[in-house]
């Protein structure tokens, strides 16, 4: 099996250099927020600290957490630790509050976001001979440019189609001899139903053998129905605007964890109420991350609300040495609480989908009727039903779930096509309506 590797030495690193090279550059990012950023220099000094007291790994947890909700009150430059005139480009995500998450890059963090992005992409199998499709938008929105400047790096034909206009897209795969992709896992879906609508069998007429998905959690069924119909190899990759965005980490061929780059990241997983950290391994909670690399606008301990967990720090079958976390289940905030049940939408995916004759389209929608909280599903069937499957598919639909999560919701299975398609951005596949 080819290791593919874009830097060997650094991505194969003995665990003691690593954690050499993040004690130095933790020092480093200490000494420079501290600094230069006015935001971090109260808060250090708030918890009495100088950047002289870190002087090891375990110092880490008495550095103060960095949130969203900072990121925005200081919006726009009140965390850049350079000069304005150092910055050569902006992303953002503005979010539910309509004031933006900023991410600025100076040229060192555009070749550093490029290195990380070519070590995934590479990592995934992507070479200098792929014609690389890049089908997340190429704009404020991180996901594009994430992708672009890896395979740049690497010397991919890139084809930077952006977002949407799906029906040209499958036609440029067609036309270009498009070979990898990168996708948000609902657009992918969103592909496979445009193609099969124009008469494209993506695994026999298309020649697309690996897909990087990211933005989006889903599940190991999605990735499995998704690799047969397009006989391709799918990768899941991490990431986010205030990290740079897709690059940070891959899941190697074993599709077993998510290696994070630990000479770029320093990582943590925390209990999400009370910020301690998780002690045991594949123990769920709040991904942290401390930027080790990023120059305009590096972040101490910030909580990206993701939902992971810490593999045990062992070097995995591939090589690679750095440190392995789990697939991202979902987001702290968008965790579904139902009737005293925890989960989220990306679960009840994966029981979804163990029903072949059910598609990838589904809506969960929460209400709150007389006082009782009440779920329905909506889900499509692959094709058109006679009365008597849709109701078998239901009840078989509802006696999955309740074995799972002990509470039967209203299933509903709806003609193909019934349910509203996202083309550009995140499919909404949970709506709570309840009152609160």
């Amino acid at each position: 099996m080819d290791q593919r590797f874009w830097d060997r030495h650094a991505e194969t690193l003995p665990k003691e250099d690593i954690r050499e090279i993040q004690l130095r550059r933790l020092r480093e990012v200490v000494e420079r927020v501290y600094t230069n950023v006015g935001f971090y220099n109260t808060k250090l000094k708030a918890l009495g600290l100088h950047p002289s007291d870190v002087s090891s790994l375990s110092d880490l947890v008495r550095l103060p957490f960095t949130t969203k909700a900072d990121i925005r009150s200081n919006y726009p430059f009140g965390l850049l630790a350079t000069p304005k005139n150092q910055v050569v480009e902006v992303h953002m995500s503005s979010g539910t509050t309509g004031v933006p998450t900023p991410n600025y890059l100076t040229l060192k963090d555009v070749e550093n976001w490029s290195e990380v992005s070519a070590r995934s992409l590479t990592a995934a199998g992507v070479t200098r001979e792929d014609v690389f499709q890049i089908t997340p938008s190429l704009g404020l929105f991180t996901g594009g440019f994430g992708f672009f400047y890896g395979a740049r790096k690497i010397g991919a034909f890139i084809v930077p189609t952006g977002a949407g206009n799906t029906k040209r897209q499958v036609e440029i795969m067609r036309e270009l001899g498009t070979t990898s992709i990168s996708a948000i896992a609902s657009y992918l879906n969103r592909l496979t139903e445009v193609a099969h609508e124009m008469g494209v069998d993506p695994a026999r007429d298309l020649g697309v053998r690996r897909a990087i998905i990211g933005s989006e959690p889903f599940s190991e069924e999605f990735r499995a129905r998704m690799s047969k119909t397009w006989a391709m190899d799918i990768y899941d990759i991490p990431g986010m605007t205030e990290t740079y965005g897709p690059g940070m980490g891959i899941d190697c061929y074993l599709h077993d964890g998510l290696h994070i780059w630990e000479d770029h990241y320093l990582i943590e997983v925390v209990d999400p109420k009370t910020g301690e950290p998780v002690t045991k391994s594949e123990e769920r909670g709040e991904l942290v991350v401390t930027t080790l690399t990023k120059d305009a606008m590096p972040l101490l301990r910030y909580r990206t609300g993701d939902v992971t967990y810490l593999y045990d720090d062992g070097e995995c079958e591939c090589g690679r040495t750095h440190r392995r976390i789990g697939r991202i289940s979902g987001r702290v905030d968008d965790m579904i609480k139902f009737r005293g049940v925890n989960f989220w939408p990306s679960y009840i995916e994966s029981l979804i989908l163990r029903h072949p004759d059910l598609s990838e389209e589904y809506v969960l929608e929460v209400t709150s009727q007389s006082g009782l909280d009440e779920m329905i599903l909506k889900v499509e069937s692959k094709r058109i039903l006679d009365p008597a499957e849709r109701r078998r598919l239901e009840n078989e639909l509802k006696e999955t779930i309740n074995k799972h999560f002990y509470f039967t919701p209203t299933v509903m299975v709806v003609d193909p096509k019934t349910l509203p398609r996202v083309e550009v951005g995140k499919a909404k596949r949970f709506v709570d309506k309840r009152v609160r």
